[in-house]
């Protein structure tokens, strides 16, 4: 009885295993089959529901409008921010009074009939999608889903976590780093101390959103990368060999998105490097994933392997070509002459005809017969 049981119950496993796989092959062979219109469908309905998650995070900031604006929006520029208190304590110990920033007031006024309310919508949309980016980027991953391989699938798993971990990273540094910094500088500069200075809203809106946004934007670099490198458009030699520029590059985004002095910069920069240096790891580790994949096919290594040993290949004759010519002009600097006699000295023929030559039948004794 007991044995009859197993071999049904595993002969029923077996057919829902094949079953399953079945599914699956129909599954990926529709959208293998997928015309370009039916993609462009797809594509439609992932981004109806992502914009609908989006203005549902916005009517949840709009009602909630005054705790958004008084607490968060508003805040940078008060001497009780977190970042302004941190930094005035660090003032004190170092004996600086410089890092004690936004100390005073900032007036902000509102020039615009209307212009309260669509600050208010502006602010209501860019919260919505703040709150709603890790939707939007895991409909992003379903349409993206159906054209990678197992194997990819699942280097690829916790890619929405780890983008959306990424991005929220961005947007605080953003938030309490970049944006008091800013405002201490923007709206403590003065050309002439006749003018006051008095904010328009829609000014420190904008830059406070500008600064947050663009610090979630870059943030994202390490998930580019990822996806750079799964295409064959970037390696990791390609991001050694061109580490250097992508450093200025750095600096000179750094200076664009702070205040014209050394240590904001430098808060910005540090985080920027070592997310170039995170993407190069990214990367190696992709590129291992990929030559491995093709080793186990019997291909070899994959064609951007290749294209790499060929650059190597390429820069190693042009260092030689470049050496080339200080090797000529090292050996003209000793003429045939010198060098026939130096190897006539060393080969004994610059012997004179008058000295005997030593056969080596001299030296022996004459054999008796």
């Amino acid at each position: 009885m007991y044995p009859e049981t197993f071999r049904n119950n595993w002969q029923e496993y077996f057919c829902k295993q094949r079953l399953k796989n079945m599914a699956k092959k129909r599954r990926r062979k529709k959208a293998d089959e997928m015309s370009f219109l039916e993609h462009l469908e797809e594509l439609r309905w992932h981004l109806i529901r992502s914009t609908i998650v989006i203005f549902l995070m916005a009517i949840v900031a709009f009602v909630f409008h005054n705790f958004i604006f008084d607490n968060i929006i508003l805040a940078p520029k008060s001497a009780g921010f977190f970042t302004n208190r941190l930094l005035c304590r660090l003032g004190d110990l170092v004996h600086v009074s410089k890092l004690c920033i936004n100390t005073k007031p900032l007036e902000i006024i509102n020039i615009n009939m209307a212009g309260q309310f669509t600050t208010h919508i502006m602010v209501s949309l860019i919260v919505g999608l703040i709150a709603g980016f890790p939707y939007v980027f895991f409909e992003f991953w379903k349409f993206m889903k159906p054209a990678l391989y197992e194997n990819e699938k699942k280097y690829a798993r916790g890619s929405v976590f780890y983008s959306s971990l990424l991005f929220f990273l961005g947007v605080l540094f953003g938030y309490y780093i970049i944006a008091p910094l800013s405002i201490n500088f923007l709206g403590s500069y003065s050309v002439s101390g006749q003018i006051i200075n008095r904010i328009n809203l829609r000014s420190y809106i904008s830059t406070v959103t500008t600064v947050t946004l663009a610090g979630g934007i870059t943030f994202e670099l390490p998930v580019l990368v990822y996806f750079l490198t799964k295409a064959g458009l970037v390696t990791p030699d390609f991001l050694k060999r061109y580490r250097k520029h992508a450093i200025v590059i750095i600096l000179i985004l750094a200076a664009i998105i702070t205040p014209p002095d050394i240590f904001s910069q430098i808060l910005v920069f540090i985080p920027l490097v070592v997310l170039y240096e995170v993407s190069i790891l990214i990367s190696k580790k992709i590129k291992r994933q990929q030559d491995a994949a093709f080793e186990e096919k019997g291909y070899g290594k994959s064609e951007s392997t290749q294209e790499e040993a060929e650059v190597s290949a390429q820069d190693q004759e042009s260092s030689e070509a470049e050496t080339a010519p200080e090797r000529e002009q090292t050996s003209e600097k000793y003429t045939p002459e010198e060098g026939s006699a130096s190897g006539a000295e060393q080969t004994g023929e610059g012997k004179t005809p008058d000295e005997p030559e030593d056969s080596e039948g001299d030296d022996q004794p004459e054999k008796s017969v």
